[in-house]
């Protein structure tokens, strides 16, 4: 294993400013987007900034201190409002500008993009 296979993602990414910098940019463009904003109309957003810190730093490899359910349980209600795999396309497309407008290196933001990615179904309830 390589030197920089051993330091986490959360690490290579510059850490917790980095992940904070992320999610503050990423919900703006998410709130921004007609296509998509309506699922956070009843969302408590600074609970919500909250959990995807702490669910963004695990799952790049960084401190667990995620307390909230599970990602199947957590967008239930937005499944039953209809969310689908065209609203998570346009998620990815927002994490991916966001991470980009913050000057992240593409091999980091396509490793970033590979585990957002993988949780679709279980976001999904598939």
């Amino acid at each position: 294993m390589s030197e920089e296979q051993k330091v986490s993602l959360y690490e290579r990414l510059g850490g917790e400013a980095a992940v904070n910098a992320a999610v503050d940019v990423f919900y703006h463009k998410v709130l921004d987007d007609y296509r998509i904003n309506r699922f956070f109309d009843k969302t408590d957003m600074s609970k919500q900034v909250e959990h995807l810190k702490a669910f963004m730093t695990v799952a790049f490899g960084g401190p667990n201190e995620y307390t909230g359910r599970s990602l199947r349980d957590g967008h239930a209600r937005l499944v039953n409002m209809g969310l689908n795999d065209s609203h998570f396309d346009i998620v990815m497309e927002h994490f991916g500008a966001t991470l980009q407008e913050l000057n992240v290196p593409a091999d980091l933001i396509g490793e970033a993009a590979a585990l957002v990615e993988s949780v679709r179904g279980e976001v999904l309830g598939k």
